[in-house]
C-alpha cells in the first residue's frame, strides 16, 4: 500500500507540569509508522497555513481547541532522489491546561498517554522523527550553537 508524502505540522502538547501527550497510532497500513507512539498533528493541505492545519488536526484527533502554538523546530525531508520533492514537518509547542486535558476525546489513534520526557523517549516504538523532536525539546537546555565560537 503506497504512503503519501506531504508537508506536516505536529504538536508538542505539554501540560503545566512539563509532561507530553502522545498518541499510539492506529495499526493500519496506509499511515506512516502504524502501531508507533508519536505526536499529534498531520498534513498541511495545499493553501492551508501550518497553524491552521495543526488547529484542524488537533480538533479532529482530540476535540482540542488549540489556543496558542509556538514554532519549536522544523525538519526538511528531501525526497527528490525518490522522484518526489522536499517536504517539511514542523513542530509547535502547544500548552494544554488541566481543564482542557480533562475534556479531550481521542478520535484518532488507539490510545493517548501523558508521559514525562524521559518516559516518552524510552518508548520502544516511537516514531523516529517525532522522537528526535521530543529529544531536542526535552533537552533544549543542553542545546548550544556549534558555530558560536567561530
Amino acid at each position: 500500500m503506497p504512503l503519501r508524502a506531504g508537508d506536516a505540522a505536529a504538536a508538542l502538547l505539554m501540560t503545566e507540569d512539563g509532561r507530553y501527550l502522545l498518541q499510539l497510532r492506529d495499526d493500519i497500513p496506509p499511515i506512516w509508522y502504524p502501531g508507533h507512539w508519536g505526536l499529534f498533528g498531520g498534513s498541511v493541505e495545499p493553501g492551508e497555513a501550518e497553524v491552521d492545519a495543526l488547529r484542524r488536526e488537533l480538533r479532529e484527533e482530540l476535540e482540542f481547541e488549540m489556543q496558542e502554538a509556538v514554532l519549536f523546530a522544523g525538519f526538511d525531508f528531501d525526497l527528490k532522489s525518490a522522484g518526489l520533492k522536499r517536504y517539511f514537518r514542523n513542530y509547535y509547542e502547544v500548552p494544554v491546561s488541566a481543564s482542557a486535558l480533562g475534556r479531550l476525546v481521542l478520535r484518532e489513534g488507539a490510545e493517548l498517554r501523558l508521559l514525562s520526557g524521559d518516559e516518552a523517549l524510552s518508548l520502544p516504538n516511537l516514531v523516529p522523527y517525532d522522537g528526535f523532536a521530543l529529544f531536542l525539546h526535552h533537552h533544549r537546555w543542553r542545546l548550544v550553537d556549534g558555530g558560536a565560537s567561530r
